[in-house]
């Protein structure tokens, strides 16, 4: 079979001999033919099970032709944002407009509406008023249910009821999709399709809807935020493909929202089947004249091996949406691929990645997952290393050693990231020695994420003792192989549990550790995560109990300010966070000291001594400057 693009015009049909599609997918990011899109994947699964797609990508949201020009499919509709949510997209934390769009022709912004997946299924609705619309991706799988929307600080409603969609195939859809095709194509009604793991559906009554968990109503929901706490960890409670219970979401008396469990995992042969597709692995050619699509340059020469993530960091939605067991792909099907980029012309030596959510879990955390699934009230690494987990990296090792050992690869990083927990458990540093020896440049990225113990623990993450005993071992094996390597980590400001004391407590650890992060994240409340919950409702959902959540953009700024203390810049922000936390021991001439008085203040006589010898000292050199010229 001639391996080519899928159809973007009724040319492309006509060349194929189609004259009319199954399905038709519409996207908020450019149409690029590669495994690290998700519409890519999606189509490619279709396609190879003999179903006829194509796709309209980044359609005019203002223009009704604009969803013609593929025709009206025989099954239905499939809707996506992209692979971000496009809010996420459009919008910094700060809710101010993002200048570019990677996943857009040219980086150029604005071709796709915000809430995108309710534009275009609403678009879709008014053209074809029958015609089944099936939303997918990350934009209507965290959105599936009543949730938390950041941007107009509002409680919303399912995305099924304001996108007039039929259906949600949520998480990671390769499963129900079929499913779903399967039964449009037998003639069974969108609207009977009701029963298929992995998807939410609209019903009239719960007649027909068995062993359901009934939520709290929407109503109830916005009468009350400690409602919605509850009803969001009853939900997180049942994420599991093999233990989560079916849960239905009442909309006044007539209509409820129904979340089937989460589609089973793929299992390994799945996974590789599922990356062998005859993908062009780039954007499609008429996006050349503009430059092409910037987000392909992240992905062209790296390797997904994975998904799910057992970290569960309560900031991060991958529990919601490829959840917590992981999937993994096999040496073969990973070498195939990489065997097929390395003797391009622009392949420089590098494999840029070869990972997924969090690089180097390669198997489930514990042998009962694939059979019982991962427990409902625990976690596998917070707050300590469950004793059943299985930290073992024999696998990624073999794997990466394979991947070195290619012809015309000089070396492989991994730019997704490791979990240092995970690497302190596993007993064997065979890894840790691997890692330093081959897949560090100079710098590795790591995700402490913040140093007080209180904030930590709100976050999900492991004590800051794991994190300094993972520094200390990071430099003794450094030094061991002989390189001068060092650590990069990504912290957040502002998250649900910091205070201005917590605040200055990561301050004065960067001052200690002599570093200054360029760019600094922060806390980005973003649907259906256990972070934003807290956010909203101002308490833990695990345990209901009252989180301090800054939310005022001014102390938001001022914790921002104190992670960057050096730049002047920042000066004012970061005198006024420390009068504010009683910490005026840190402005001064010390070396423990953030920054210096403004005015010439001084807290005590050693200080303005300091400041006068100083000062002389300068006088001086300045005198014996002017005596030689």
């Amino acid at each position: 079979m001639q391996q080519r693009f899928l159809p973007i015009c009724k040319q492309d049909m006509e060349a194929r001999g189609w004259e009319q599609l199954d399905f038709v997918y519409v996207s908020g990011d450019a149409y690029v033919d590669h495994p690290s899109f998700g519409h890519a994947i999606i189509m490619r699964t279709l396609e190879a099970h003999g179903y006829k797609v194509g796709i309209i990508a980044q359609p005019d949201w203002k223009d009704e032709k604009s969803i013609t020009i593929l025709g009206k499919p025989r099954l239905g509709f499939l809707v996506s944002s992209g692979n971000m949510d496009s809010m996420v997209n459009h919008y910094s934390v700060s809710k101010k407009q993002r200048k570019t769009d990677a996943f857009t022709p040219g980086g150029i912004m604005g071709k796709r509406p915000d809430y995108a997946a309710v534009v275009y299924s609403n678009l879709i609705r008014r053209v074809y008023k029958d015609t089944p619309i099936i939303l997918g991706g990350i934009e209507a799988s965290l959105r599936r249910m009543a949730h938390y929307d950041y941007w107009s600080d509002k409680l919303k409603r399912s995305i099924l009821l304001d996108s007039g969609a039929d259906l949600i195939s949520y998480g990671m859809g390769e499963r129900s999709v079929i499913e779903i095709a399967e039964a449009l194509d037998s003639g069974l009604n969108i609207k009977d399709i009701t029963y298929i793991d992995g998807t939410v559906c609209k019903v009239k009554s719960l007649d027909s809807v068995y062993d359901a968990i009934v939520l709290p109503s929407y109503e109830e929901l916005k009468s009350e935020k400690l409602n919605y706490a509850r009803s969001f960890y009853t939900q997180y409670c049942n994420t599991d493909p093999f233990s989560g219970k079916r849960m239905a979401e009442p909309y006044g008396e007539h209509l409820y929202v129904v979340q089937n469990p989460p589609s089973k995992p793929l299992t390994q042969a799945e996974m590789d089947r599922t990356y062998s597709y005859p993908y062009m692995r780039t954007y499609h050619p008429s996006y050349e004249e503009a430059g092409g699509v910037p987000a392909i340059s992240e992905v062209k020469f790296s390797l997904i091996s994975n998904r799910g993530c057992f970290g569960g960091c309560n900031f991060c939605a991958l529990t919601f949406h490829q959840g917590r067991i992981i999937q993994t792909r096999s040496h073969e099907s990973l070498i195939s691929e990489a065997q097929k980029f390395i003797w391009e012309d622009d392949f420089k030596g590098y494999i840029h990645d070869v990972g997924g959510p969090t690089a180097d879990f390669r198997h489930p955390s514990c042998s009962k997952q694939m059979e019982h699934g991962v427990c409902k009230n625990k976690q596998c690494l917070f707050p300590k290393p469950c004793k059943n987990l299985k930290a073992d990296h024999r696998d990624y090792i073999e794997l990466l050693q394979k991947l070195r050992e290619l012809p015309n690869v000089k070396k492989v990083f991994i730019r997704s990231g490791i979990r240092f927990d995970y690497v302190l458990a596993d007993k064997d540093d065979t890894f840790f020695y691997e890692l330093c020896k081959h897949h560090v440049s100079g710098q590795l990225k790591v995700a402490p994420e913040h140093v007080a113990d209180a904030v930590l623990n709100k976050m999900g993450k492991p004590e800051n003792s794991v994190y300094q005993a993972f520094v200390k071992k990071y430099k003794r094996i450094n030094k061991e192989i002989g390189k001068e390597q060092y650590l990069v980590p990504y912290l957040m400001s502002s998250h649900p549990g910091s205070t201005i004391k917590e605040a200055v407590e990561l301050a004065e650890y960067l001052r200690d550790l002599g570093y200054m992060p360029e760019q600094v994240q922060d806390f980005y409340p973003t649907p259906s995560t256990i972070s934003t919950c807290m956010y909203y409702t101002g308490v833990d959902p695990r345990d209901m109990k009252p989180v301090y959540v800054p939310k005022n953009p001014h102390e938001k700024a001022m914790q921002r300010a104190l992670i960057q203390y050096r730049n002047p810049k920042n000066y004012d922000l970061v005198l006024e966070a420390l009068q504010k936390a009683g910490r005026m021991d840190l402005v001064g001439y010390d070396k423990n000291c953030l920054i210096r008085p403004k005015h010439k203040t001084y807290r005590n006589d050693d200080n303005r001594n300091k400041y006068e010898t100083t000062k002389k000292k300068k006088k001086t050199i300045r005198n014996v400057h002017k005596k030689k010229h």
